[in-house]
């Protein structure tokens, strides 16, 4: 479950991560590709003190670390060509993520065309991978892998119009050999087992949580990836 710590107030944070612990999912996912509060440090705090499962900040700037999240997805936007993203923002949050000893995931980070301009595309300045182009997806997260990350991660985007086409998450899972997580535009429980069918080992998703039936929700996504993985 993805909790962007903007679209909450402080204290419905801690309502958010017993709501995800008790609902069967599997961790928690810290951030968003713009914060406007300045208190990401507290926002996470908040976060962890009520979570009973492993909390993880998913980075959209080096100004989100916090030294009490369990780990960090130390991101690299190998789809794209701007070199802040690729490089530039890891350089200076390596050594700060060093210093608090929080645990850094190495992870190849891939936008795919999702029917929108979605935030993370507009504010890391990149383009995405378009959604027929397999093959382009294929060789990307190959190379992610060659260049040590442990994980891949197929992101349509916050709000995206159109989920990552199982066509290409099927192929990109057959062609390497670590972890593959999907997010962005998975708006049920059904189309997220049908990602872990076609070869996703973890599903994000966040937006459809935020409604009122939310909570619920949480619970019919857990039972649905686990059952998918399961089978």
């Amino acid at each position: 479950m993805l909790i962007d710590p903007d679209k909450w107030a402080l204290a419905q944070l801690a309502d958010m991560a017993a709501a995800a612990s008790e609902g069967g999912a599997d961790a928690i996912l810290i951030g968003g590709s713009l914060i406007m509060a300045p208190n990401f440090d507290e926002m996470v705090h908040a976060i962890r003190s009520a979570a009973s499962i492993p909390c993880i900040i998913f980075p959209g700037s080096v100004m989100q670390i916090s030294k009490h999240a369990d780990a960090i997805l130390f991101l690299s936007l190998v789809s794209g060509r701007n070199p802040s993203y690729l490089i530039g923002e890891q350089i200076k949050a390596a050594p700060l993520i060093q210093h608090i000893g929080l645990e850094a995931i190495p992870t190849g980070y891939m936008l795919i065309e999702s029917g929108r301009v979605t935030s993370a595309e507009f504010m890391s300045n990149t383009r995405p991978i378009p959604r027929d182009k397999n093959d382009i997806a294929k060789a990307t997260a190959l190379a992610a892998q060659y260049l040590g990350m442990k994980l891949v991660y197929l992101e349509a985007g916050s709000g995206a119009q159109h989920a990552v086409p199982l066509e290409m998450i099927s192929a990109v899972s057959s062609y390497v050999s670590i972890p593959l997580i999907v997010g962005g535009g998975i708006r049920t429980p059904e189309a997220a087992a049908q990602c872990v069918t076609a070869g996703a080992s973890f599903v994000v998703t966040g937006n459809v949580l935020e409604k009122d039936e939310g909570q619920k929700l949480i619970r019919d996504f857990a039972e649905a990836i686990h059952g998918a993985r399961r089978a």
